[in-house]
């Protein structure tokens, strides 16, 4: 039977996420080997509570994970890949955006050999500000992270273990999960999905909030920002290198006027202001390239963790030889 993990971050969702559970077992209890992790990032309703009743309810499905303060989504997420066992993993929304019914299609889609597979919407039932908040991170995604153009990155996705287990290797501060997934695969599948109104209470997502998730995109996954930094350099050199160059042939031929002063200290200017943003540039580079290698702030810290189930065990290749050249399969617990 497959195992399949449904990871689901928790933020003030008392009065949606029993349910949600709920019609989630009645839904694939009998259908997969289920395990539901829920991870509370700190909610300042009584999640907690509902939380912890459901797992005592359901001890050998949910797996309930308590942060100890605020990560954001994406660690939360984080949080719930480091403590989900399934052979296939997936990450759905608390509030019932993304429809348990979605799940099943989602499944037998990756078991047709994806790493990864995105839910996309035909319509999205998110306010305004929201939908242009995600049209733009789309937009950004195609440049910084060099995202497929017809591919939507939308929270409602499964990954099989081995796409699992690569990005639980990322230790730095501020995961991106959508990034570290396209830095590592490019077997990546997509179906259409439905996208409901929320049943209570309103998006986590501020203004501030998608401005810094776009910030932590651009910083720690690409080095592009400043590639555009040393380009502006090399442009506004070449300026003033022209600018220079004009002023010289006009203090030589006497045909032309002699460049003024001002003119003179402008082109000079303007080579130099771009020989130092080309400087900033490089020593950027390297800054940043070292930034992203030796950053060790936690991605999260677990207060409690409530959990009696049992990790199944999976079949990992260990390359080595058998006496005839072939692999051999060791089950590892």
């Amino acid at each position: 039977m497959t195992t399949l993990s449904i990871v689901i971050p928790v933020y003030n969702a008392e009065k949606t996420i029993e349910s949600l559970c709920n019609t989630l077992i009645d839904l694939y209890g009998a259908r997969a080997d289920l395990e539901i992790v829920l991870v509370n990032d700190s909610s300042t309703d009584s999640s907690h509570i509902v939380c912890r009743r459901l797992q005592e309810m359901h001890r050998e499905v949910i797996t309930y994970v308590r942060l100890s303060r605020n990560f954001g989504e994406h660690n939360a997420v984080m949080a719930g890949l480091n403590h989900a066992s399934g052979e296939f993993c997936l990450v759905m929304d608390d509030d019932f955006q993304n429809p348990p019914e979605e799940v099943g299609r989602l499944l037998a889609e990756i078991e047709k050999g994806f790493d990864v597979v995105y839910a996309r919407y035909p319509e999205k039932s998110d306010g305004f500000f929201r939908n242009m908040g995600s049209r733009f991170n789309d937009r950004m995604a195609n440049v910084i992270l060099h995202k497929p153009v017809g591919l939507y990155l939308s929270s409602f996705k499964i990954m099989n273990r081995f796409l699992v287990d690569e990005i639980t290797k990322y230790s730095g501060p501020d995961p991106y999960i959508d990034a570290i997934i396209l830095r590592t695969t490019t077997n990546i599948g997509s179906i259409e999905a439905r996208h409901d109104r929320r049943r209570h209470g309103r998006s986590g997502y501020t203004l501030g909030k998608l401005v810094s998730l776009w910030g932590n995109m651009m910083v720690s996954y690409s080095l592009v920002p400043l590639r555009i930094i040393g380009l502006a350099g090399f442009v506004i050199t070449a300026i003033g290198i022209g600018a220079m160059g004009f002023a010289l042939l006009r203090k030589i031929n006497p045909r032309l006027a002699d460049p003024t002063d001002i003119e003179q200290l402008s082109s000079s200017m303007a080579f130099f202001r771009g020989f130092a943003l080309i400087a900033l540039s490089v020593v950027g580079e390297y800054v940043g390239r070292i930034y992203l290698m030796l950053n060790r702030d936690p991605q999260f810290v677990v207060r409690e963790k409530f959990s009696v189930r049992r990790k199944p065990a999976v079949m990992k290749v260990h390359k080595g030889l058998d006496g005839s050249g072939n692999e051999q399969r060791k089950p590892s617990l």
